[in-house]
């Protein structure tokens, strides 16, 4: 795991806390509903990151093997 894997963990964990930030934020003056839509949306920006990671590991072991 060279620099981009760890920026990739960073990057994951920055929106990780940030969105319980929002969550805690949003529970404590009383807006549940804000704080659901917190967590949802971070979740989503989360497992579309892991889905592009995804995609850019298949295309290099694709490459390496030389599956077109």
């Amino acid at each position: 795991m060279g620099i981009n894997g760890i920026h990739a963990i960073f990057q994951i964990a920055g929106v990780g806390i940030i969105a319980a930030v929002l969550t805690t934020l949003f529970k404590h003056y009383g807006k549940e509903e804000f704080a659901q839509l917190a967590t949802l949306t971070g979740f989503i920006v989360i497992l579309i990151m892991v889905v592009s990671y995804l995609d850019d590991l298949f295309t290099k072991i694709r490459s390496v093997f030389l599956i077109q």
